[in-house]
């Protein structure tokens, strides 16, 4: 049976950690663990999943919850409250379906005081993983028989009607996610007509069907050449002259978002090295079964602009295959000629591959994220088979790994902080700190052991970084990576905890780290207010018409954000309540220029677009709560009353609220289909009313969201996971699996505390 086990670094030699692994989560086979009747339950979960994948997509993360129950004890005992049609809500039944709520969540958190969940869902992110550890001989080796055979179970439980898979586990059939699943199926055994349901022979009709990988965008040509199954000659060129451009150029590393910087970085590498693994038997076979022709008479130059129709979501301006076209013809055939292969490419292959190791030492070699780790790993076994560095890339691999009844996915890196963060305030305001006062603790505890105490190292800004001391990333604290919203969430959390007893929750954190995590916020707001997420905005807009993905949308440049804009208001008011002396004059100002942004990028609709959720119920909540902070009301501010107004127009017939994930690339409200909810949707809404004061002129909205809530829950306190509700980059959905505990439990919190419900005492 599989075990997920926390803040542990085992034996490997080539591991290292900040802060002794705390919020670390893996997963290990032992095969002798679990009774018949602990492997029973399971084969059924993922039995259940399997039946109902089309109508619930994402996983209800049920393996490692059956660990943690069964190791508790875990028992619920009070009993399930209904409320019925026509019935008052009492103060009491919501009392008892809040405690029921806490009791259940409290029992799944970690040792270290994290509550693990799954943060996955994107079908792009394992299989490069495959193909890199193909390539590099240690497929076996990184994964056992078990764990191939749940990354195929992954696979198959998420492959669409049609034989396609999705950008996403929700989305509708691509070519990138359908060739990159096929490859891997393949890789790891699969017959080319083999697979549950035929899934091989299926998945090789939509592609062939579609245009054969000829077809693939750009980071699927990238990813096929350099497994050898196309030729670098169809892929646009990824220089890695970039890395040596002078600062003052418009166009530099510098200026460009993190993620996109981190991702072209070792791309440019393996492009520039034009980096091909070994050619096997199987890779001749794959050149065979993905063209509609003979490999070796596609004609590589033609297919370079080519992109399936159904991988479009952000189309390339003619500027930008101009661009490509004069680097292809004019730049590339002179940089890998003598000289200027050895002047130019030579270094700039070495500047790269410098930026490259000093991004993996200062994340611990987790790197930034899932897609950027596979390719850096790859860069430096590329650049040595035998080296160091490839082998501390292996041993933060597990990092990545993440199981459950659908099988083995990779995550976007983990959301430890984040969802500690959200679940810490919820439990909160449930008020029953006389209940849960070492769950508190133990949450108090991982914040503050969370925050991450340094800079990079060294001369961080020649490497393009900010500050990171005394900020907290959306993962661990090795991970390094400052987030404005995470630090705000955890600044919020540390203050909360310092107004309460210290033998209860613990020992309040140090004002001189308190006061570093002010500085992380004050330092990312650009001058229209906004707050950046992970470094200064400021870079010229127009670079994002250079956007090389396609489906990506604003990827280039940094830029600013609802939710980091409230989440940094939220906590600043409360700083400066707490520490009414520190840099005092900056912080009303910050606040006022916040408030005065989120007011700027109101919708006409009276909503907020939600960057990281779903969607524009998502970006509300988050508004208004920013709003309620810096003092706006229903009866001093026009922008709240056009919010509320927007939420009471969407409420559902049934009380809730109900978002689909298409409102986040096409950027308008789309309601779920068939006048459904969605129960973290629902209590986004309420929230958001109650920050908006709707309990004070109409409480009805929130008893009819309440009595959703309460009606849905489950005999042992859980709620029912339905839609996706994570998203980023407009365009590509998330699944936080911890989502559907944390809000409706915190909902029914701020339900009970500020609304006035009719007791039976």
């Amino acid at each position: 049976m599989w075990r997920l086990k926390i803040a542990e670094g085992g034996n490997d030699p080539y591991i290292y950690s900040t802060n002794n692994y705390v919020g670390r989560q893996i997963w290990e086979f032992d095969p002798d663990a679990g009774t018949p009747e602990e492997r029973a339950e399971v084969e059924e979960a993922r039995r259940n999943f399997y039946h109902n994948r089309f109508q619930v997509k994402p996983s209800a993360d049920l393996l490692w919850r059956f660990q943690f129950l069964r190791e508790k004890n875990f028992k619920q005992t009070i009993p399930a409250v209904k409320i019925e049609e026509g019935e008052e809500i009492t103060y009491e039944k919501t009392t008892s379906s809040l405690k029921r709520a806490v009791h259940f969540y409290s029992a799944l958190q970690a040792s270290d005081g994290h509550w693990p969940a799954e943060n996955a869902g994107p079908l792009f992110f394992l299989p490069p993983l495959v193909m890199a550890l193909y390539i590099t001989g240690h497929l076996n080796t990184v994964f056992s028989a078990e764990h191939r055979k749940e990354i195929l179970r992954y696979i198959y439980y998420h492959q669409n009607e049609d034989g396609g898979w999705g950008f996403h586990i929700e989305g509708h059939s691509i070519m990138f996610c359908t060739a990159l699943s096929y490859i891997c199926m393949r890789i790891l055994g699969e017959g080319p007509n083999g697979g549950q349901d035929n899934a091989c022979e299926r998945a090789r009709k939509w592609i062939l069907d579609h245009g054969s990988v000829t077809h693939m965008p750009s980071w699927g040509k990238t990813w096929l050449s350099i497994l050898g199954v196309f030729e670098w000659a169809g892929s646009n060129p990824m220089p890695p002259e970039f890395w040596i451009l002078p600062s003052f150029l418009p166009m530099h590393p510098a200026k460009m978002w993190c993620y996109c910087r981190m991702v072209y970085m070792p791309m440019s590498y393996l492009y520039g090295k034009r980096f091909v693994g070994p050619i096997t038997p199987l890779i001749l076979e794959l050149r065979e079964e993905l063209y509609n022709q003979p490999y070796n008479e596609v004609n590589w130059k033609n297919v370079r602009h080519h992109c399936a129709k159904e991988d479009i979501y952000y189309p390339h301006p003619w500027i930008q295959d101009v661009m490509w076209d004069s680097l292809y013809i004019c730049t590339e055939p002179l940089l890998t000629r003598w000289p200027f292969n050895k002047i130019i490419r030579e270094r700039a292959l070495q500047v790269t591959m410098k930026h490259i190791h000093y991004e993996d030492e200062n994340s611990r070699y987790i790197t930034i994220g899932c897609v950027e780790k596979v390719l850096c790993m790859l860069a430096c076994w590329a650049e040595d088979p035998n080296g160091d560095y490839f082998k501390k890339h292996l041993a933060r691999i597990p990092d990545y790994i993440w199981l459950a009844e659908d099988g083995i996915k990779m995550q976007s890196f983990g959301s430890q902080q984040w969802d500690t963060g959200f679940a810490v305030q919820a439990l909160l305001a449930a008020n029953l700190t006389d209940e849960i006062g070492p769950t508190l603790a133990r949450g108090h505890d991982f914040i503050k052991k969370s925050q991450v105490k340094d800079n990079p190292s060294g001369d961080f800004k020649s490497m393009y970084r900010h500050i990171s001391k005394g900020s907290w990333t959306f993962s661990d604290q090795d991970h390094g990576w400052q987030v404005s919203d995470c630090t705000a969430e955890g600044l919020k959390c540390c203050l909360l905890f310092s107004m309460m007893p210290s033998e209860i929750v613990g020992e309040k954190m140090e004002p001189e780290k308190l006061y570093d995590s002010v500085n992380i916020l004050l330092s990312l707001q650009s001058k229209n207010g906004g707050l950046a997420a992970w470094e200064p905005a400021g870079a010229q807009e127009w670079l994002e018409l250079l956007n090389p993905t396609e489906f990506f949308a604003d990827i280039v440049v940094e830029h600013e954000y609802v939710e980091c804009t409230s989440s940094a208001i939220q906590a600043l008011v409360l700083f400066k309540k707490l520490y009414p002396g520190h840099r005092k004059k900056e912080i009303e100002n910050f606040i006022n220029n916040a408030a005065q942004y989120l007011a700027d990028v109101q919708m006409p609709d009276g909503s907020w677009y939600g960057n990281w959720g779903v969607c524009f119920t998502y970006g509300t909540w988050f508004a208004l709560g920013g709003l309620e902070a810096a003092g706006k009301t229903y009866n001093n501010s026009a922008t709240v009353r056009k919010a509320v107004d927007f939420l009471l127009r969407s409420q559902r017939d049934n009380g809730g609220w109900g978002e689909s994930y298409l409102s986040c690339p096409k950027k308008e409200y789309v309601p779920l289909e068939g006048n459904r909810s969605n129960l973290v949707h629902t209590a986004w809404a309420m929230m958001a009313l109650i920050h908006a004061g709707q309990a004070d002129r109409d409480p009805t909205p929130l008893h009819r969201a309440a009595k959703l809530i309460i009606n849905s829950q489950l005999e042992d306190g859980d709620f029912p996971q339905q839609e996706i509700t994570g998203v980023f980059m407009k365009n590509c959905m998330l699944h936080y699996a911890a989502y559907r505990n944390i809000y409706p439990l915190w909902a029914l919190a701020e339900y009970r505390k500020r609304v006035p419900l009719p007791s039976k005492a």
